[in-house]
């Protein structure tokens, strides 16, 4: 078994892992959760951090320069690492994202923007999660429901900042930095890919201009020639 092989096989058992986790903590969040319900949430979450505990475990065995897939793949132990620090919830905005990176590392410029908008989706939706988790029932806190946690994330990954919310507590505090390094990030994506749109456009239209030019020089070359022909057929 190869890396390369490992990997491609559980892509899209990793991304069914993060979606159920996805879905455990929205639940467990959003509903606040108590008792038998909390424990079967947190099971659900648990149980997906062992399928990405798994899968760096094998990943690091299977790699052929050990030390070297360490210390590049830097963002796939902190998937592993962060939920030992609890309460950091920021390990849930991390999740989405590799899963993300890894199936979108490959894709067309075409699939740029698509990709963008789902992974600033779902970086407001778990940031939200996030930030209502840590800011909850803190004191001062001006973040207590989903809905301000969402029109929160909206300001933040803007880089806008209206400051009608903000985090109180560290974890909150932390959410927020990641949130707009990732909100400026997606914006020199989409940023990137325009750019480099406009500059195939331009190129594009100066090759078909260079081609429609070669085409009449050519056109016209023709036509002197079967002037000259005619000229010489009756001088003769």
């Amino acid at each position: 078994m190869t890396l390369e092989r490992w990997r491609h096989l559980t892509e899209w058992p990793l991304t069914a892992a993060a979606a159920v986790f996805l879905v455990a903590y929205a639940w467990e969040v959003i509903a606040d959760l108590h008792g038998p319900q909390l424990f079967a949430a947190e099971t659900v979450i648990w149980a997906t951090w062992c399928v990405f505990l798994v899968d760096y475990a094998v990943c690091l065995v299977l790699a052929p320069h050990r030390w070297r897939w360490f210390y590049t793949h830097l963002f796939d132990l902190a998937i592993v690492v962060l939920p030992m620090l609890r309460p950091l919830r920021l390990l849930r905005l991390v999740t989405i994202l590799a899963i993300l990176q890894r199936s979108a590392g490959t894709a067309f410029r075409g699939r740029v923007l698509v990709y963008v908008a789902g992974a600033g989706s779902l970086l407001v939706f778990t940031a939200a999660l996030a930030a209502l988790d840590a800011e909850r029932g803190a004191p001062h806190a001006h973040i207590e429901t989903f809905p301000q946690a969402v029109w929160w994330a909206f300001e933040t990954i803007s880089t806008v900042g209206y400051g009608d919310y903000t985090p109180v507590t560290d974890v909150g505090r932390l959410v927020a930095v990641g949130l707009m390094i990732g909100g400026i990030a997606t914006l020199g994506i989409v940023t990137a890919t325009l750019a480099s749109w406009i500059v195939d456009r331009v190129a594009q239209t100066e090759i078909d201009t260079r081609s429609a030019t070669r085409g009449q020089i050519h056109d016209l070359s023709a036509q002197v020639a079967e002037l000259k022909a005619l000229l010489e057929k009756k001088s003769a």
